[in-house]
């Protein structure tokens, strides 16, 4: 599973600027989850290969009593519960504050791994304002400038170091012997939406086998099932604890257990809450699940409880707010009652199917010219886009990689095309498909533009 980075420090000292110098972006939210004041953000980050969550957090003021300081004092508290290492930021141009004291103090006493940045440095390395930093009693200052990138590598590194992370898995895991492993499978949705009657609703049915497999880290509760000779590997996300011989399920959410749940499967089942409709935390998951690559089963629990006009209601509110997950397969069920379970499990195994689907390059190519030939690619300006074949370049989730000329003017509508085109042909439902371009440069348009 991905480390999780936190960031805290006291209001002002450049955190979000440091957050999204770490995941690259202007405004890295995926989970942004209402009903929490001064929420905490996560968002992904990477140096190289190796890849790591971030949270932001409001500023800390450790021995707040009352009021929105206090909350975020909470907010940040489960932001360093949830972390692997935590980054304390401070000011160099402001130096020292009895506030950073507090929050060092604090640290220590919390006991999580955390390094020292010395935020806005630039052009201060060699500065003695920073060594006054060391009276924090931190260890080393690192010297950062979110703003300007530097020393950010270094840090994020610096933090990697200090985990005993194992080896990067192996990307093309899923290419190998797919159908010989189990299907991870993750329950992701809000609080309260049943994901924890619906766990208990399979791990009670007569045709699971299930046990307890110890040794997973972060207390990430893997529970390993079969059902009618499929093997599947449940990623529980609301708290999964074993209880004696019973599993007991508790609604403990936590963002970074579900994000790295997400990460770790093969296939997400998204449960909405039907009497609560499609809210903006059910669209946020679901972007994550998007932007992660995951094979996706959407299911609408509490179903029994609704009339039909909700039930009208629930479904454009499907359509429209989660409308980036229509190859998704839709179900409506009743964890509770035990209804409609069954079509789910034959559309998570389709869906796995479907996201590990080799598909040959011949075939590849073949469909692409019959797409080519029943709508070609609209001409831009002097270029026409000229597709000449197409391979596949990775699986969960499938890619496939397409050559020619001048492909860099197709069209998103084109693109939309072809993905259903693609779809069509080789069956593929539940899971995102990624359409890469490769353009093959014409070493007489390079001449003519030199003369």
């Amino acid at each position: 599973m991905k480390p999780v980075f936190a960031l805290v420090g006291r209001p002002n000292v450049g955190k979000s600027t440091l957050f999204n110098r770490l995941t690259r972006t202007r405004d890295a939210i995926v989970a942004d989850f209402a009903g929490l004041t001064r929420d905490r953000h996560y968002g992904n980050g990477h140096i190289g290969p190796r890849e790591f969550i971030v949270i932001d957090t409001g500023g800390f003021e450790p021995d707040a009593s009352s009021g929105i300081f206090k909350e975020m004092a909470h907010q940040t508290r489960q932001a360093v519960a949830e972390a692997d290492v935590v980054l304390f930021i401070v000011d160099v141009r402001e130096g020292l504050s009895a506030q950073d004291y507090d929050i060092a103090n604090e640290l220590r006493r919390l006991g999580k791994p955390y390094l020292l940045a010395a935020n806005k440095a630039e052009g201060m390395k060699d500065s003695g304002r920073l060594a006054e930093f060391y009276e924090l009693g931190l260890g080393q200052v690192y010297a950062v400038s979110a703003a300007h990138g530097q020393g950010v590598r270094a840090l994020a590194e610096a933090a990697l170091g200090l985990l005993n992370l194992p080896e990067q898995e192996n990307e093309d895991e899923d290419e190998q012997d797919a159908s010989l492993r189990p299907i991870r499978l993750a329950v992701a949705g809000r609080p309260n939406v049943g994901k924890s009657t619906l766990i208990n609703a399979w791990l009670g049915e007569e045709r699971l086998v299930a046990f307890d497999l110890p040794g997973t880290t972060r207390d990430a509760i893997s529970v390993p099932f079969e059902r009618r000779g499929q093997r599947f590997e449940l990623i529980d996300t609301a708290g999964l604890r074993r209880k004696g011989r019973v599993f007991e399920a508790i609604e403990k959410f936590s963002v970074v257990k579900t994000l790295q749940a997400i990460e770790s499967a093969h296939v997400v089942l998204l449960l909405l809450d039907a009497t609560q409709g499609v809210t903006d935390q059910d669209a946020h998951i679901a972007g994550y699940i998007l932007e992660s690559g995951r094979a996706v089963v959407i299911a609408v629990n509490k179903w029994d409880a609704i009339d039909t006009y909700q039930r009208e209601q629930v479904q454009r509110q499907i359509e429209a707010r989660l409308a980036f997950l229509k190859f998704a397969t839709l179900h409506f069920i009743s964890a509770a009652k035990r209804q409609g379970l069954g079509p789910v499990w034959q559309s998570i195994t389709q869906a796995h199917q479907s996201a590990t689907r080799k598909m040959p390059t011949p075939a590849l190519t073949r469909a692409l010219l019959e797409a080519v030939q029943f709508q070609s690619p609209q001409k831009t300006g002097l270029y026409r886009p000229k597709m000449r074949y197409a391979h596949q370049g990775g699986m969960n989730p499938p890619i496939i990689v397409i050559h020619g000329n001048s492909l860099e003017h197709v069209s998103a509508a084109y693109r939309r095309f072809l993905e259903g085109w693609f779809r069509k042909v080789f069956v593929l439902v539940g899971t995102p498909l990624r359409i890469e371009f490769k353009t093959t440069r014409n070493p007489y348009t390079e001449k003519s533009a030199a003369g």
